[in-house]
């Protein structure tokens, strides 16, 4: 009997092989594509298969297979066709693996001098095109950028006239809403896998235009922005907003709990990603009682948060670069990325696309008041540094024994400054 690890094994070799030996150029001269994509689904498989079509139907001359492995292994395959240099012509380039894929020369530059879509582009978009090593290695597709949803109809009710535009009046209208006898909260608590997401995010907020954006972690005097005053002061709200606001079974919540509470009408606040909104829109709320509004603000005035991205690239040892590029182009033109942005909730990459009314008006338009706000600073995570998978896991598991009183405020910054420190020191080694 096979075990699961050599199942995955062999299927991992199975895509390996099928992908290095399948489809070369036809006699006739057609050139033939190998596109892999990451974030697999029905519909959108289904979604990018039609924009693959147009693009064929106006290019003749060139073909495209496009290749969708199962989501949850997606990423560690494409890494392993990668280490063959062989079989793939354009691929989807995640933020967390950019830098990755780069450093082993997988990923080819891609010449956006002479390209006009370039100019196109929000600024954003070709913010994080440049992103890695300062040169193009991907052109995004859509942006995942964190929004406060709030029920309008209980800030209403309850007297409140402005949706919460700090973290402290966050924590005050979720205490104002929170009536724990009718089973009613003020707030979605994420405590469980992704939870210390949002620790970084009001500790980010608080110690505000003292942070250094491109090192999100760290401030702009080099230390951590763990290690201030702020960042108490920032995580004793930070556990008061659970305790006071938030349902107690929220110390385990994670993506679809938290959004299951605010949709299913227990909770009146929840800070997510744009593809919520499709979510809330097929719930059972009142279509007029809820809404959108930027992330909250530290005392300083500041928001800080990185933005979530993937995009298509064009490998280093494909052999037709100059089709994987025309491909890369056509996706990201103005009409195509629009309608790829609009069928995955992403925040889209054309300025065309911001006049757009899906995206200008209703629960949308909070993203772009965001992006248009210069105290709305979008950061990078540091995912280059050596530790970066080590802390993800261990800082989850700190802001659950923050939650369950197995750890203090003080022992989590202690543990996360020295972390932090060490990563720095390692990183300048």
């Amino acid at each position: 009997m096979r075990t699961p690890h050599r199942l995955a094994a062999l299927l991992a070799g199975v895509l390996t092989m099928t992908l290095a030996s399948c489809g070369a150029d036809d006699a006739a001269g057609t050139v033939k594509l190998r596109m892999i994509e990451s974030l697999t689904s029905p519909d959108r498989t289904k979604l990018l298969k039609s924009l693959i079509t147009d693009f064929e139907q106006k290019n003749p001359g060139i073909k495209v297979e496009l290749i969708s492995p199962p989501l949850e292994s997606a990423d560690q395959k494409i890494t392993q066709v990668l280490q063959t240099k062989k079989g793939v012509d354009v691929l989807e380039v995640r933020d967390f693996t950019a830098k990755s894929f780069s450093n082993n020369g997988w990923l080819a530059e891609l010449p956006v001098g002479n390209w006009p879509g370039w100019n196109e582009l929000t600024d954003l978009t070709r913010k994080k095109a440049v992103e890695v090593g300062g040169k193009p290695y991907l052109i995004p597709y859509g942006f995942y950028e964190k929004v406060l949803f709030y029920r309008s109809d209980w800030l209403r009710e309850a007297g409140i006239a402005q949706p919460p535009a700090t973290w402290q009046e966050l924590y005050d209208a979720a205490k104002r809403l929170t009536d724990k006898g009718k089973r009613r909260y003020g707030y979605s608590f994420r405590g469980g896998k992704g939870g210390s997401d949002y620790a970084v995010m009001i500790v980010s907020a608080f110690n505000g235009d003292k942070v250094d954006p491109d090192k999100s972690f760290f401030l702009k005097d080099g230390k951590t922005i763990w290690s201030t005053p702020e960042a108490a002061q920032a995580l004793d709200l930070f556990v008061r907003l659970f305790k006071e606001g938030s349902p107690a079974d929220s110390v385990s919540w994670s993506y679809p709990e938290m959004v299951q509470g605010f949709t299913s009408g227990v909770t009146g606040m929840l800070i997510q990603d744009p593809e919520v909104i499709k979510t809330v829109e097929e719930s059972a709320l009142p279509k007029d009682g809820w809404s959108t509004a930027p992330i909250p603000k530290g005392p300083g005035g500041h928001a800080l948060q990185p933005v979530g991205y993937a995009g298509w690239g064009v490998t280093s040892f494909s052999t037709h670069k100059g089709e994987a590029t025309k491909l890369v182009q056509f996706l990201s033109e103005s009409a195509q990325s629009t309608k790829f942005a609009k069928g995955n909730s992403l925040i889209p990459i054309a300025k065309a696309a911001q006049q757009d009314p899906q995206f200008s008006q209703g629960a949308w338009k909070a993203y772009l008041d965001a992006q248009g706000d210069d105290k709305q600073v979008i950061t990078i995570r540091p995912v280059d540094y050596p530790g970066w998978s080590e802390w993800q896991q261990a800082a989850d598991k700190d802001i659950q024994s923050l939650l369950t009183g197995d750890k203090t405020a003080q022992d989590v910054l202690s543990g996360w400054d020295a972390f932090w420190t060490d990563q720095a020191r390692k990183k300048t080694s």
